[in-house]
């Protein structure tokens, strides 16, 4: 019986990415990499597998450990899971390796995260972050740095003006909370529904934030989202929490000031605020990189204190001829109960994460990056195949002289080696066959510039009249390639 064939399909909520996007992104990796670097921060890779009780249940919209993520037993019966950020394996292995690391633990992380989530429109289930973090330190000077490095990391990118970084703090929310009479371990979970609620400000707007802290919502698919159930006076009171900013830093602790009156855990929030507003104005980063916004609360479980998000400014042109912003592209916060999970003692921690995917896309769509297929390598030919030492010969030359080169391993004759070299993008093919290896020369085409000549051209014969191939001395070749790709910069 015929086996029946597999449908070539992707998973959902997953992409294929090709060279030209995977060649701009390893050079913005490279930036950013080199900007973490350059403050201190060394490289280190967890796997992409945890178990999940050292994951946790800290993922925005999901309150238990099994929700959210990708997940199975391993041969030993334990579930272990794809990870769905870079710091809750941080927190496992500073728990694992506390008395071999420094007393401040600095360290970068780049790769893919998954989340069981519902895929959409920029929206995907794999997705790639670039973290760094501090691991070890209370200082509010850790915190500042953190704007610092996200500023930097932008400006390296080539979007000085093009960014705004937002900050508030956890524990100002905490004070509004206890205000208005909701505990944060009461075990109720209303306090996780109400942060949740707050961080879909930007995206549902102040209605439906307010559903959100009442009843619920239901979406444009039909999807309900259960609410907090909070009364109007107590809606009212964080509306009025999401309403306090304004453009002065020192304004806006003002104005959180007031609403917290009466809040150990609020006023203290106030301070660390009013403290890194003296960093930054040392730092040089004013509030129009740097703003106070009360309504930046990030949605993920862990964060304690400070929390960052960083967005884009600049409009671009969608699909739909529509204007539109990209939003958020890094954020984070610092999270000093995160490594109590593992040990009995409090670690404090701060750090950010830059989502790779949509600053690539935001950077391409400004023109500052690009993306289009990358040029291909040079193109030795094959006219003989008894002479195919003395063609391995040529491309090992050409590679020794560091030159990007390919050998013809099909079959085909000149004519569909010259489609193959177009497909390739080749900017140059060498070819040579016994008159050529007679005379120690090769016929050398610059591909580039005989692109559109070679569409009528069927025969080896009619190729050697165009003005885009010279003869030149095997000895010569390599140099000769050198000179066509310094002509188009490769």
């Amino acid at each position: 019986m015929e086996e029946k064939k597999v449908a070539a399909r992707i998973a959902r909520g997953c992409r294929g990415i090709a060279a030209g996007e995977l060649m701009a992104r390893e050079a913005m990796i490279a930036k950013i990499s080199a900007i973490y670097r350059l403050y201190g921060f060394e490289p280190l890779m967890t796997p992409s597998m945890e178990y999940v009780d050292a994951l946790g249940k800290n993922l925005p919209e999901q309150s238990t450990p099994m929700a959210g993520i990708f997940a199975l037993k391993d041969d030993d019966d334990e579930w272990i899971a794809l990870r769905y950020d870079m710091t809750a394996p941080l927190a496992r292995y500073v728990a694992q390796n506390r008395q071999n690391l420094p007393a401040i633990f600095r360290r970068y992380a780049i790769g893919p995260v998954w989340r069981m989530e519902k895929p959409g429109p920029g929206r995907f289930r794999e997705f790639y972050q670039c973290d760094f973090d501090t691991v070890g330190s209370a200082s509010p000077a850790a915190d500042a740095e953190v704007c610092t490095i996200l500023a930097t990391a932008f400006s390296a990118l080539g979007l000085e003006n093009d960014f705004l970084i937002s900050v508030s703090n956890r524990k100002i929310l905490s004070g509004i909370l206890e205000t208005i009479g909701i505990k944060e371990d009461d075990g109720s979970g209303r306090h996780l529904t109400i942060l949740r609620a707050i961080d879909k400000l930007d995206r549902l707007g102040l209605s439906g934030v307010r559903l959100l802290l009442g009843p619920g919502r239901k979406d444009e698919s039909g999807d309900f989202t259960a609410g907090a159930h909070l009364d109007e006076s107590q809606i009212e009171q964080i509306c009025s929490f999401l309403s306090a900013g304004a453009e002065s830093r020192q304004e806006v602790c003002a104005n959180l000031e007031k609403l917290v009156e009466g809040s150990a855990i609020g006023l203290e929030g106030v301070a660390e605020l009013r403290q890194m507003d003296a960093l930054l104005e040392s730092a040089g980063l004013s509030s129009r990189v740097v703003r106070f916004d009360p309504a930046i609360v990030r949605g993920l479980a862990y964060y304690t204190g400070i929390v960052y998000e960083a967005t884009l400014t600049f409009e671009i042109t969608d699909e739909k001829g529509e204007k539109r912003q990209f939003g958020a592209v890094a954020g984070g916060g610092r999270y000093d109960g995160l490594l109590s999970r593992f040990t009995k003692e409090r670690v404090p921690a701060t750090g950010a994460s830059i989502g790779i995917d949509r600053l690539l896309s935001a950077l391409i769509a400004k023109g500052v990056a690009k993306n289009e297929p990358p040029a291909g390598p040079v193109l030795v030919t094959v006219m003989d195949k008894e002479a195919l030492p003395e063609y391995q010969k040529m491309v090992a030359e050409l590679r020794s002289s560091g030159i990007r080169s390919e050998l013809y391993l099909g079959t085909s004759g000149f004519r569909a080696q010259m489609k193959y070299a177009d497909k390739r993008r080749s900017p140059a093919i060498i070819v040579a066959g016994s008159d050529e290896f007679a005379a120690g020369t090769v016929s050398i085409k610059d591909m580039y510039l005989g692109t559109e000549l070679a569409k009528g051209i069927s025969s080896r014969e009619e190729w050697r009249e165009q003005p885009a191939q010279v003869t030149v001395a095997r000895s010569d070749m390599a140099a000769e390639i050198k000179k066509i790709l310094q002509r188009y910069e490769i």
